[in-house]
C-alpha cells in the first residue's frame, strides 16, 4: 500500500502574467516605500525593461543597485545590504532572472539581520523577518519568483548554498513574456532544462499514490518537452509564453507537495558552477544522467511512468526513458561531460568531489540517498 500523504501549503506571491502586467507596479509597490532596484548586468537597460519599470514607479523613491552576477554573490549582494541600511530602504524590487531574485531575498532578510550575512545561507541564523520583496522576472528558469529559496555563492571560498526564508518570499512577481524577446538561444534552453530538472526532483523518486501531484509533474514535463522539441519556434509569443508559466509551476511548491523529493542532481550539480563557472542549466544536463543511472533501480517505476506518460513510449525501460532525456539535452545543445563545457582540467573530478565532500553531500542523503561510491562514480561518470 502506498503511504498516505501530508502537507501544509501556503503560496502568498500574487502572479501578474501578460503582456501588459508591468502597469501593475505602480499599485504593487506601496506609494510611500522607500525602493531598491536590484538587477544584473545591465541587459535590461539595453532591452527597455528598465525604462518601463522606472516609469512605473515615477512617483516612487527608488534607489539603483545594479551587478547582481549570474550566480550572485555574497560580497555583491553585501553592498546592496549597505546601501538599503545607509539610505533607509524598505522595499526590494528585483528586476531580472532567479539569480536577481536570489539577491533580492537576500538583501531583504539581511537588512534586518545584525550578524554576518553568510550566517543566513549557511543555516546559522534562520530567518523571521525580512524586508518585503517583489519580482520583475526577465528570464524563466528557477521559479524563484515565487518560492522561499535562494541560492548564494561566497566567492572567496567558492562555496554555493542554497537557504529557504518564508519571511522574503516575493509579495508579488511580474510576468511579462514579451521580455524574452531579447533572450540568447542559449539562455532559453538553460532555462528549460532547468525547469524540467526541478520537476523531475520532485517526481522521479517512487510512487506513493499522489494521482494529482504525479498528474501535475506530467502535465509540465510533456508542455517542457514539447517546447524543447519545438525549438524553433522559440521566437514565437505563445512559444516564449508557455515557458515562462511552465518554470514558475515547475517550481512554486505545488508539485512537490507532500511527496518525496530528491535533489541530488542539483546539489551535485551546484559544484561545477562554483569551480567552473558553468552555466546553471548545463551542469544539471550533466549531472543529472549520472544521477538517475546511479539510483536506477529505486526510481525505475517512476521513470518507467514518465516514458508512458511525458515521452509517449508504449513499452518503456529506466534506462530507455534516460537515454531520451539525454536526446532531449543533446537536440537542445546542452552538454552531457564537463568536456563538453570546455572543462579540460585532468582532476576535475576530485576538485568536484572534494568540494561535494566539503559541502556535506558525499554520501548524499535524502529520500533518494547515494552512499559514497555512488557519489564518487556520479562524479567521475560527468567529469573524469
Amino acid at each position: 500500500m502506498s503511504p498516505l500523504f501530508a502537507f501544509s501549503y501556503h503560496n502568498p506571491t500574487q502572479i501578474h502574467f501578460g503582456p501588459d502586467s508591468f502597469a501593475a507596479l505602480a499599485t504593487l509597490v506601496p506609494a510611500d516605500a522607500r525602493v531598491l532596484l536590484l538587477y544584473g548586468g545591465g541587459s535590461i537597460k539595453a532591452n527597455g525593461v528598465h525604462a518601463q519599470v522606472t516609469q512605473a514607479l515615477a512617483a516612487h523613491h527608488v534607489v539603483e543597485f545594479g551587478g547582481v552576477e549570474p550566480n550572485p554573490t555574497l560580497e555583491t549582494l553585501t553592498r546592496a545590504v549597505a546601501v538599503v541600511r545607509e539610505q533607509r530602504l524598505d522595499f526590494i524590487l528585483g528586476v531580472g532572472g532567479g539569480s536577481v531574485s536570489d539577491g533580492a531575498k537576500f538583501v531583504a532578510a539581511a537588512a534586518l539581520y545584525d550578524g554576518e550575512g553568510w550566517d543566513i545561507v549557511s543555516g546559522r541564523h534562520a530567518v523571521t523577518q525580512a524586508l518585503p520583496v517583489g519580482v520583475v522576472l526577465t528570464l524563466p528558469a528557477t521559479g524563484s519568483e515565487s518560492n522561499a529559496a535562494a541560492v548564494v555563492t561566497r566567492a572567496a571560498t567558492r562555496e554555493k548554498r542554497v537557504f529557504y526564508a518564508q519571511a522574503a518570499r516575493p509579495r508579488f512577481a511580474i510576468l511579462n513574456p514579451r521580455v524574452m524577446a531579447s533572450l540568447p538561444d542559449r539562455q532559453l534552453a538553460n532555462g528549460l532544462v532547468d525547469a524540467f530538472v526541478h520537476v523531475c526532483e520532485q517526481y522521479l523518486t517512487y510512487p506513493v499514490g499522489a494521482l494529482v501531484q504525479d498528474g501535475y509533474a506530467e502535465a509540465v514535463l510533456r508542455a517542457l518537452k514539447t517546447l524543447a522539441d519545438t525549438f524553433e519556434r522559440r521566437r514565437e509569443p505563445d512559444w516564449g509564453q508557455n515557458l515562462m508559466w511552465a518554470a514558475n509551476q515547475a517550481l512554486c511548491g505545488i508539485i512537490g507537495v507532500g511527496v518525496p523529493q530528491d535533489w541530488a542532481s542539483h546539489r551535485l550539480a551546484v559544484q561545477l558552477t562554483a569551480l567552473y563557472d558553468i552555466d546553471h542549466g548545463r551542469t544539471l544536463s550533466i549531472i543529472q544522467p549520472f544521477v538517475l543511472r546511479e539510483g536506477i533501480e529505486a526510481r525505475r517505476a517512476k521513470l518507467e511512468q514518465m516514458g508512458r506518460q511525458v515521452f509517449g513510449l508504449a513499452q518503456p525501460s529506466a534506462e530507455g526513458v534516460i537515454a531520451a532525456i539525454e536526446a532531449m539535452y543533446r537536440g537542445l545543445g546542452m552538454p552531457l561531460h564537463v568536456r563538453e563545457a570546455g572543462v579540460s582540467e585532468a582532476d576535475a573530478a576530485g576538485r568536484v568531489l572534494a568540494l561535494a565532500r566539503a559541502q556535506g553531500h558525499v554520501p548524499f542523503k535524502g529520500a533518494m540517498p547515494l552512499d559514497e561510491g555512488q557519489v564518487e562514480r556520479v562524479i567521475r561518470g560527468a567529469c573524469g
